[in-house]
């Protein structure tokens, strides 16, 4: 089977109720508002800690730095007004979060990750201020960051690719699109092929493992979210061939059955041995984040793939973990409401307005439970409330890997 049925719940087909959600984002809202003041900042949610740890963390993924940008993105796009600025939190954020890379043994070369380190809060900086020296550290993480050997979003060089590129949309200097391309071009360098698979890939080094990651998070497919997003600033044949390649990869690794398509978390087992992988179908892992990476792949060489994992994915069901992004029922409602975007065919936003109304649900029950929401923007409650209002509008970036500057 394509998927687990334990890691899903039946859908509630709750008719959408536009003004359900605009409450569930104001009340998202006030409550990470009222929260923050009262202790100066966010607690853990119990479900993103690690190994016990209670700590509040200050990163853009799952820390106090998303919520922050989250809270701002979202006064930006219109549906709610701040109580107050968070733009003076950021250099807290920043103090706080590399104490916590260096309790966790990191390096410093872990502060140019995009999601985990300096680099996505210093785009918050930069946001928020249009500080020049801010800038500068930008441009001297992204450089310094090009042969990080994860290869992946998080913490590799196509995380700080993607970085360059929201640069440069919003400044038009060139050293951004150059530092884009420059990172590009020595991603594909460091691309192999697998005569067992006919495709490219590449591996990367994480958390002390080689892995081949396919996924939309560490994998091949979310550093081609990156590509396709600034194929503009590619020469013709220079993206022709990313195009090719991408396409064969994508097509090499889909799993197919009955109408449906899903796509393992790696291409290959770490022990190489022959036990099947686990049957994923969330944002980081599985179908909703290989549609929502190639939603923007001009033509229409994945069309028959894109829709039958969007098919997949909506036989699945939400998840059981909750309503968030990553690995939640918002994440794979985003999937839904990229392909509506694509084809313009109506019963996906349908679906993606369901599993919003499904979301809703969840993060209420989920609130009960732990006596307080989720303070994150990747695997909590904030992402939902921007998914929310991308469901009013039937259209939508997915936040922090599709728009930074609102």
């Amino acid at each position: 089977m394509l998927y687990d049925p334990a890691r899903h719940e039946p859908l509630e087909h709750i008719p959408w109720d536009e003004a359900a959600a605009l409450d569930t984002i104001e009340y998202i809202v006030r409550d990470t508002e009222e929260r923050y003041a009262r202790e100066a900042r966010w607690p853990m949610h119990p479900l993103d800690a690690d190994g016990g740890a209670t700590d509040p963390v200050f990163n853009l993924y799952f820390g106090a730095g998303g919520v922050q940008w989250a809270l701002h993105y979202l006064e930006a796009i219109g549906p709610v007004r701040l109580r107050r600025s968070y733009a003076g939190e950021v250099d807290v954020a920043l103090v706080e979060n590399r104490r916590w890379l260096r309790s966790e043994g990191l390096d410093d070369s872990a502060l140019a990750s995009y999601l985990m380190g300096d680099t996505g809060l210093l785009l918050l900086v930069y946001w928020l201020t249009s500080d020049p020296t801010c800038a500068a550290r930008l441009e001297e993480l992204i450089e310094a960051n090009i042969d990080h050997p994860a290869r992946e979003l998080m913490w590799g060089s196509p995380g700080t690719m993607l970085a360059a590129l929201f640069l440069h949309q919003r400044t038009r200097e060139h050293r951004w699109a150059q530092l884009f391309v420059a990172t590009a071009r020595r991603l594909r360098t460091q691309l192999l092929w697998s005569p067992e698979h006919r495709c490219h890939y590449w591996s990367q080094d994480l958390y002390g493992r080689q892995v081949t990651y396919l996924d939309a998070v560490h994998g091949f497919v979310a550093t081609a979210a990156v590509l396709i997003r600034g194929r503009h600033l590619f020469e013709t044949s220079e993206w022709d061939e990313w195009h090719g390649r991408i396409v064969q990869t994508i097509r090499a690794t889909a799993q197919r059955e009955d109408g449906q398509v899903n796509w393992p978390a790696l291409l290959l087992s770490p022990d190489r041995s022959s036990r099947p992988q686990k049957a994923l179908m969330q944002f980081c892992h599985g179908a909703p984040g290989f549609v929502i990476c190639l939603a923007e792949l001009p033509g229409e060489a994945l069309d028959e793939e894109l829709l039958a994992a969007g098919e997949a994915l909506w036989a699945a069901g939400p998840l059981v973990k909750g309503a968030n992004l990553c690995h939640g029922t918002g994440g794979n409602g985003y999937a839904l409401l990229k392909l509506y975007e694509r084809t313009a065919d109506a019963r996906w936003l349908e679906r993606a307005r369901s599993f919003a109304m499904h979301a809703i649900r969840q993060t209420h029950q989920h609130a009960r439970m732990y006596k307080q929401l989720r303070y994150s923007l990747w695997t909590g409650d904030l992402g939902l409330a921007i998914y929310l209002w991308h469901c009013t509008q039937g259209v939508g970036p997915f936040p922090t890997l599709e728009t930074f500057f609102a």
